[in-house]
């Protein structure tokens, strides 16, 4: 579990995806992700997908 801080500066608790730990992707702390919010919990949330970096070359 991660805590994850949102673009408006909110703090929630997000967890890896299924697809992505079945994948064997690696998410570190200061990585950008897009997350899928609960629609029952507002302080949680599911990352679905690991942003690649704005400063990278690739």
């Amino acid at each position: 579990m991660f805590r994850v801080r949102l673009d408006n500066q909110d703090l929630i608790l997000g967890y890896i995806s299924g697809r992505i730990r079945r994948s064997f992707i690696r998410i570190l702390p200061g990585d950008r992700v897009k997350i899928e919010m609960s629609r029952y919990d507002s302080t949680r949330g599911r990352m679905i997908y690991r942003l690649r970096k704005k400063d990278s070359n690739d």
